[in-house]
């Protein structure tokens, strides 16, 4: 056996004496369909003929960490192991094509082998709950003719990496006491998250402080800015979903400002352009240098995120039904998903001791304003619990027809590329029917988003209090939603 190793070792060793194949040769694209045909169709679905095919009868598997087995006892193994139930645990290899290199092997100038190195990830799937990473491996596989068939004679497993190794996830996350560390050398005073599994709230944590020397409450209140508008969006689409309210009727009928009452586009405007950001309206009035209100394009035509818009639909509502925006989030979703520290102003039920004030990128605390009356874009209060059970309800469409919820996640408007508004949220697109909806809030002293992909019913919320606090979104993002968590940070990166 050490024999064998040894000759495996020398045989990389020369590696150098031959430039590994182009990827368009046609030895490239054999040990590509090989390893294709060995791991997406043998491995992935534990066909063991295939193996049985692919496998020379001389065959060695050597493992950093399971030691070394032949043909017979390697079969057996995944049999009798990774394979012994695929209903209710699976295994797929990915192989990160990128990284694979192939070098041919010469007797007399005749080709008699390849060596293929590369890297590749292994993913699990349990009971048919969602399949997570699990690991990732460099590995060598020697490749040899055998009258005139390409069979797998050596493979080597190595460099094994547990999930958080691999996907550069921090151990930080392990304990509380070193995220604790990490919010003071990043310098966010606090940080909620919560972490939704299954279509419900598994997880709240907030750590730091809501003021000097004070520890953060589990029931910190935070104003989380404009992740007030997913509030908005859903009192508005249960309404819908009754049958009192229409998505594509003309606001006009109920309400027009008057700084657009003489503008025909007020008589196009409707809740699915406001929902979707396409009003023709800029974010707040008071960035016209006249301080009024002005439609820029006609609505429906192209996308502009409006706070604007979000005040104008409140006050269309409040007019028909003769109720506060508050009191209708409050008949509608506050009081049936009991989000007791939730509300859209401040009042005398307001605790004020839970409260996160908000801080500037130095440290210094700003001035905390106390607003009186609801404003359906911004400074909602909330408890990272309470917005948790409210993501929970939308993820698992709640009070809404399927009609709606279908019209909620239809791409309204692209925003760039692979992302787009539909009503209320935003849609990061992952191809294959893959999604995620988001939202994020904004201001002095408030760094929130959110997060729920309703394919796999998983969620994140991420609360903080500094202005800067989204430098902590990455690592974040990265743990708790793993490779969904990279594809939103590749979407936002492009």
């Amino acid at each position: 056996m050490r024999k064998n190793i040894i000759l495996i070792c020398l045989s990389l060793s020369i590696l150098s004496a031959y430039a590994q194949v182009d990827k368009s040769s046609d030895l490239y694209k054999a040990i590509l369909s090989n390893d294709s045909l060995l791991f997406n169709v043998g491995f992935n679905t534990c066909d063991i003929t295939q193996f049985e095919n692919l496998l020379s009868e001389n065959f060695e598997f050597f493992h950093d960490k399971d030691s070394i087995s032949h043909k017979k006892e390697f079969l057996y193994n995944l049999k009798n192991g990774l394979c012994k139930s695929p209903t209710t645990y699976q295994s797929r290899r990915e192989l990160l094509t990128e990284s694979t290199e192939i070098y041919p092997l010469y007797k007399n100038n005749v080709l008699y082998g390849a060596i293929q190195t590369g890297n590749h990830k292994f993913y699990e799937t349990i009971a048919g709950n969602t399949e997570t990473f699990a690991s990732s491996a460099k590995f060598t596989h020697v490749w040899l003719l055998e009258n005139g068939v390409w069979k797998l004679t050596k493979s080597l497993s190595y460099d094994h990496q547990d999930d958080n190794i691999a996907n550069n996830q921090s151990p930080i996350f392990d304990k509380d006491t070193e995220i604790e560390k990490w919010l003071i050398e990043n310098k966010v005073p606090t940080l909620g998250i919560g972490v939704i599994n299954d279509g419900k709230l598994q997880q709240v944590k907030v750590f730091g402080e809501i003021k000097k020397g004070i520890t953060a409450p589990y029931n910190t209140i935070f104003n989380v800015a404009s992740l007030t508008k997913p509030i908005t969006a859903m009192v508005t689409l249960k309404l819908v979903s009754l049958g009192e309210w229409n998505l594509d009727e003309p606001i006009c009928k109920y309400w027009t400002d008057p700084d657009v009452v003489n503008d025909k586009n007020c008589k196009i405007l409707t809740t699915r352009h406001i929902l979707s950001h396409q009003t023709g309206f800029t974010n707040w009035r008071g960035n016209n240098k006249d301080g009024k209100l002005h439609f820029e394009f006609e609505p429906g035509t192209k996308y502009q995120y409006s706070g604007e818009g979000f005040e104008y639909l409140r006050e269309a509502l409040e007019v028909k039904f003769h109720k506060s925006l508050n009191e209708l989030a409050i008949e509608l979703i506050f009081e049936p998903l009991q989000m007791t520290d939730t509300q859209y102003f401040w009042d005398e039920k307001t605790d004020s001791t839970r409260f996160a004030i908000g801080y500037n990128s130095e440290g210094t605390p700003y001035k905390t304003i106390k607003n009186k009356t609801a404003n359906a874009a911004d400074d909602l209060l909330t408890t990272v619990e309470d917005y948790g059970i409210f993501l929970t309800s939308v993820l698992n469409g709640e009070g809404l027809s399927g009609k709606v919820f279908a019209d909620m996640v239809t791409h309204q408007v692209a925003t760039k590329k692979d992302k787009y508004f539909g009503l209320g949220f935003e849609i990061y697109d992952f191809g294959n029917g893959e999604y995620a909806l988001s939202h994020g809030g904004s201001d002095k002293g408030c760094q929130t988003i959110v997060f729920i992909i309703p394919k796999t019913k998983q969620g994140l919320i991420i609360f903080t209090n500094v202005d800067d606090g989204y430098k902590v979104y990455e690592k974040l993002l990265a743990h708790y939603l793993g490779e969904y968590g990279r594809r939103i940070i590749d979407i936002e990166m492009r």
